[in-house]
C-alpha cells in the first residue's frame, strides 16, 4: 500500500463515519423504506443538510484526545462531559452516565453503577458509534487497539457486549486500513475472552446471512453492529469498488430506526476500506458539524492521531 493510499484510508475513518452519520440524520427513528436516500438533514433534531450528529461529535472527542494526549481516559472523559453540556442530542444511557459524573476520572465507576442498576438496558450502541478513531492510535498492534477500545467504551457503557463490539470493530478497521479489503471479523475474536467467542461468532454469522432489515430496531449494540456489517457484506461490490461506500451507506439508512448511528458505524469501516476519496464529492463538500469542522478538518485530525502514535 502506498503512503498516499494509507493516508486516504486513515482519513476515511472519520470522513466516512461523518458521511454515514449526516446521511442518516434525516431519517432517524423512521421505518425501513425503499427509494432514494438524500443528504437532506432534518430528522427529529433538525440537523442541517450534511451536518453530523452526536455519533461523530463523540468520535471527535476521542480523536482530539488521542491526537493531543494519547490514551488518557480521564481527559477523554472530561471532554465527553464538557461536550454533553451543550450537545443537541445525547443518547439516553450516555447522558445518564455523563450527567452523574463530576469528572472524567469518575466516569468508569458511574458507568459500572449504571450497568448494575440497568442489567437489561446498559448495552446501547453509544460506544460502538464512536469507536473508529481508536484504531488509528495503534495501527501496528491489535492487542493495544483491543485494550483501548474496551477501556474507552467502558467510560459510558460497562456492559461487556458494548466493549466487545468496539474491540471487534476497531481491530477490523485497522486491518481494513492495512489491506484495503473488507476484513474478516473472526480474526478479532482472539482479543475476546475465550468463553465469549462462540457468542460473537454467531452474531457475525447472522449478520452475514440474515436480511439486513431484520436488524431493526437497532438501538441495542448487537443489532446496530449487525445492521452495519450486514449492509457492508451483503451489498454487492460494483466494478468501480469506490462506489460501494455510497451503495452501502444508502442501504444502511434504508434499514430504518437509528439510521444515523448504524450508517456512522458502517461509514467508519467503509472509509477505512476505500478511503476518504470514496465519499461522494457532493457529500464531502456538505459535511460539517461540531466543533465548527469540515471534512478536511476530520481528515487532518485522523492523520494527527497516527502521527502522534509514531513519534
Amino acid at each position: 500500500m502506498s503512503s498516499s493510499q494509507q493516508t486516504d484510508r486513515i482519513a476515511g475513518v472519520l470522513v466516512g463515519q461523518a458521511a454515514g452519520d449526516a446521511l442518516g440524520a434525516g431519517y432517524e427513528f423512521g421505518p425501513a423504506f425503499d427509494g432514494p436516500v438524500r443528504m437532506k438533514g432534518g430528522g427529529p433534531f433538525g440537523w442541517e443538510p450534511g451536518e453530523w450528529t452526536d455519533d461523530t461529535q463523540m468520535a471527535i472527542c476521542i480523536a482530539e484526545g488521542l491526537a493531543s494526549d494519547g490514551v488518557n481516559l480521564a481527559k477523554i472523559g472530561d471532554r465527553f462531559i464538557e461536550w454533553s453540556k451543550d450537545a443537541r442530542d445525547v443518547g439516553v444511557q450516555t447522558r445518564a452516565v455523563l450527567s452523574a459524573a463530576s469528572n472524567g476520572a469518575r466516569l468508569h465507576d458511574v458507568a459500572q453503577e449504571y450497568a448494575a442498576s440497568h442489567p437489561k438496558g446498559s448495552a446501547g450502541n453509544g460506544s460502538l458509534m464512536r469507536t473508529g478513531p481508536v484504531a488509528l492510535a495503534h495501527l501496528d498492534s491489535a492487542a493495544q487497539i483491543a485494550n483501548t477500545a474496551s477501556s474507552i467504551s467502558a467510560l459510558t457503557h460497562a456492559d461487556p457486549l458494548a466493549g466487545e463490539a468496539c474491540i471487534l470493530w476497531s481491530v477490523a478497521i485497522a486491518n481494513a486500513i492495512a489491506t484495503g479489503t473488507i476484513p474478516d471479523f473472526r480474526m478479532g475474536l482472539a482479543h475476546l475472552r475465550h468463553d465469549r467467542r462462540p457468542l460473537w461468532t454467531s452474531i457475525v454469522a447472522a449478520a452475514e446471512t440474515a436480511d439486513p432489515r431484520s436488524f431493526n430496531p437497532n438501538g441495542f449494540v448487537v443489532p446496530a453492529f449487525q445492521a452495519a456489517w450486514s449492509s457492508i457484506v451483503q451489498t454487492p461490490v460494483p466494478r468501480d469498488r469506490g462506489k460501494h461506500l455510497r451503495l452501502v451507506l444508502e442501504n444502511t439508512v434504508r434499514i430504518g430506526h437509528d439510521t444515523d448511528t448504524t450508517a456512522a458505524i458502517a461509514g467508519s469501516m467503509l472509509g477505512a476500506i476505500y478511503g476518504a476519496s470514496a465519499v461522494p464529492r457532493e457529500w464531502a463538500d456538505a459535511l460539517h458539524g461540531w466543533p465548527s469542522s469540515t471534512a478536511n478538518d476530520l481528515a487532518s485530525l485522523a492523520m494527527a492521531i497516527t502521527e502522534r502514535s509514531t513519534r
